[in-house]
């Protein structure tokens, strides 16, 4: 399945995160996975809220720079190797990925992977014939 994301453009600044984190609140949008990655100058939020469509919204209204993007996203048992089987997978298929995030509930047995790829399709065709488990709309 395909899983709807957010990125937003911050300037590398003292606060930005925790305002950013403030306008969801306001808006009672939930972020239920986040990652971060930085240069020097500026960082790219990536987010998965509970409704990306107003986050968004509300996002760009309070001057976020903002786009959404598709990411293909799996399941995996959360022990050592799983998801190093599925990303040999899609290697072996010619899969670029262009960058990835994981995380694992606890209490839960599986770990939930999403990846940023070429082409979405074809990933989740080759993962489906793989076995290898797309996540559901409620996995989130």
């Amino acid at each position: 399945m395909l899983v709807n994301q957010i990125a937003v453009f911050l300037e590398n600044r003292s606060g930005r995160v925790a305002e950013f984190s403030r306008v969801l609140k306001e808006a009672d949008i939930n972020i239920q996975v986040m990652s971060i990655a930085d240069t020097m100058e500026y960082g790219i939020l990536r987010a998965v809220t509970d409704d990306n469509k107003k986050a968004i919204e509300v996002l760009r209204a309070n001057g976020f720079n903002t786009a959404a993007t598709d990411l293909v996203g799996f399941k995996v048992q959360d022990t050592p190797g799983e998801m190093c089987k599925v990303l040999e997978v899609l290697e072996g298929h010619g899969i670029n990925i262009a960058y990835l995030y994981s995380f694992a509930r606890a209490g839960e047995d599986y770990a939930v992977i999403l990846l940023k790829v070429d082409d979405n399709q074809n990933a989740m065709k080759i993962l489906a014939e793989n076995g290898i488990n797309l996540i559901e709309d409620n996995i989130l």
